[in-house]
């Protein structure tokens, strides 16, 4: 027997949406007084009375990093060595000069604007952060290090998980549907790769529309046809292409 839907509320900071016993998915959007469940964000409250859970998918926030994020950062300060990234955090985040090139460097002798420069684009992995200083990233790892091709999308942070999905589904229709390679950053940032300008336009559209209605149901199906239907209207597939 499936479990019911969950009930879904829009609510604000302070207050109470659901009473009783219930297990919280989202420790960082609801606190418990009592026996009271309080957002502390904008967001849709989902309550689920068979399964006794609940959560929060918060509609507005920045970005707080978090150790082994993926994120998407631009080069906004060269130091002797190191260099500064912007990554839609409170805070800037460091990328040393001797994980970037993997050898200790001579600040006397080499100029670390020979290697990045103020703009460039950073594909990087959150390793070290607490607030009281900022966060230390790296470029070791599969995949990262400067971006030499592909368009920035970006979104609110907080609806990252929506363009995710659940178990990757929203993901998946996104590379599928659009046969783009689709790299979603955790702080909001959006890098894809197209096979070509028109399936990139359509991509780009399918992620708005995500951003705009994260707090409506049924948005996965939606999206899938809003991507089918374009690539009809532009003539890259048949009109009579089915949506399952």
């Amino acid at each position: 027997m499936e479990l019911q839907e969950a009930r879904r509320t829009l609510v604000v900071p302070g207050e109470a949406f659901a009473e009783g016993e219930y297990k919280i998915l989202t420790p960082s959007y609801v606190i418990r007084l009592d026996k009271r469940y309080v957002a502390t964000v904008v967001g849709l409250a989902q309550v689920n009375d068979e399964a006794k859970e609940i959560s929060i998918i918060p509609l507005e926030g920045c970005y707080i990093p978090q150790p082994e994020d993926v994120v998407v950062g631009y080069v906004v300060d060269v130091g002797l060595t190191s260099w500064e990234l912007d990554i839609r955090a409170p805070f800037t985040a460091t990328l040393y000069a001797v994980d970037f090139l993997g050898r200790p460097v001579n600040p006397a002798k080499e100029d670390l604007n020979n290697y990045l420069t103020i703009g460039d684009t950073i594909l990087a992995k959150v390793e070290v952060f607490d607030r009281n200083r900022g966060p230390i990233v790296t470029t070791k790892g599969k995949g990262l290090g400067k971006v030499v091709r592909g368009t920035v999308i970006e979104i609110s942070p907080v609806k990252v998980a929506r363009v995710i999905g659940r178990k990757g589904s929203m993901h998946q229709i996104l590379e599928g549907e659009t046969g783009c390679e689709v790299i979603v950053a955790r702080n909001g940032r959006i890098l894809a790769n197209c096979p070509n300008r028109e399936l990139e336009d359509i991509l780009i559209m399918a992620i708005i529309k995500i951003d705009r209605e994260a707090h409506i149901p049924g948005l996965t199906d939606r999206v899938k046809e809003f991507i089918i239907r374009e690539k009809v209207k532009r003539g890259l597939i048949g009109g009579e292409t089915k949506t399952d």
